[in-house]
């Protein structure tokens, strides 16, 4: 029933979205920001210790309730399923896409660029309509990858503790992996970590969305060929590939000048006879992830099937 379970952990995401109260993954991030502060120091074998350390108590936490469900009588499915709707963010990708288009549609433009935190990690204040719209397409494909394939991949490669430790990893690359001064040593492996475990979904997130394509109006050609055109030019050998599949698959041009935290940097752009995107776009993006997170759901489930 492990393929199930995975469905299920899927369907709860969608249904229900994170849990409201004593998330997972918010406790992860006290127990790694409480370690962090302990044993920081600017240094790469510090940072290596700190991410082994967390992504290795994360899988065994997974495999420990995997365990205690067994001795329940519940089954380890059960604690699969949970744990894939703890570390989803499927819906919530989609509520905060759609909630940006929303107001981009109503020029709301202060409004949108208050929402845009809590879906791109990037300075909003400067942004215009299209810039606002272009940020949130590119944290829709990349988390499309991050939140969602990544979860339903490891789980349905390693079960429970694949699930949390992925997570795990994914948690500690947003916290630490920056090329910051303070976290350049020290996020150094958090951040090939995250890379390593993410190559995977990332590719077969590059062929579900040229599949789901016409299901947002988009296209599977257009999407099929800015992935291999572009989809390497990207500094981040994941990201790239995902944004360039929605660039392509939607008709729109992603990419460009963008600040994180004061710090400007120039990206390539993804698609170059693409048209600027606009609030249509963000709602369409929303609706691609969605369905490639369906299909994804299920192409793990068969996955985890045929290994059990």
């Amino acid at each position: 029933m492990s393929g199930a379970a995975l469905l299920g952990g899927w369907a709860a995401d969608l249904v229900a979205g994170d849990p409201r109260r004593w998330h997972p993954v918010a406790g992860f991030g006290r127990l790694a920001l409480a370690i962090e502060r302990a044993v920081y120091a600017p240094s790469r074998v510090r940072g290596v210790l700190h991410c082994a350390t967390l992504v290795a108590l994360a899988a065994a936490a997974g495999e420990l309730l995997a365990r205690a469900a067994c001795r329940a009588r519940v089954g380890r499915g059960t604690a699969l399923a949970a744990l894939t709707w703890a570390a989803l963010g499927g819906r919530s990708l989609a509520r905060e896409a759609t909630g940006i288009a929303e107001r981009l549609g109503r020029d709301d433009l202060d409004g949108a660029r208050a929402a845009l935190p809590a879906l791109a990690g990037r300075d909003p204040a400067g942004l215009d309509a299209p810039g606002i719209a272009r940020a949130a397409i590119e944290s829709v494909a990349e988390n499309t990858s991050d939140a969602v394939l990544g979860a339903l991949l490891w789980g349905a490669l390693a079960g429970p503790a694949g699930v949390a430790a992925y997570r795990a990893a994914n948690t500690l690359d947003a916290m630490v992996g920056h090329r910051s001064k303070r976290y350049a040593a020290f996020g150094w492996a958090s951040a090939r970590l995250d890379d390593a475990l993410g190559w995977l979904p990332a590719r077969a997130g590059v062929a579900l969305t040229a599949v789901c394509a016409p299901l947002a109006g988009g296209s599977r050609r257009g999407a099929w060929t800015v992935a291999r055109r572009d989809g390497a030019r990207h500094p981040s050998p994941n990201a790239g590939r995902m944004e360039a599949v929605f660039a392509g698959a939607l008709g729109v041009r992603l990419g460009g000048p963008l600040a994180y935290g004061g710090r400007a940097e120039l990206r390539p752009v993804l698609n170059a006879p693409g048209r600027a995107p606009e609030a249509a776009d963000v709602r369409r993006a929303a609706r691609l992830s969605l369905a490639v997170g369906a299909v994804g759901a299920v192409a793990a489930a068969g996955l985890r099937e045929a290994r059990a």
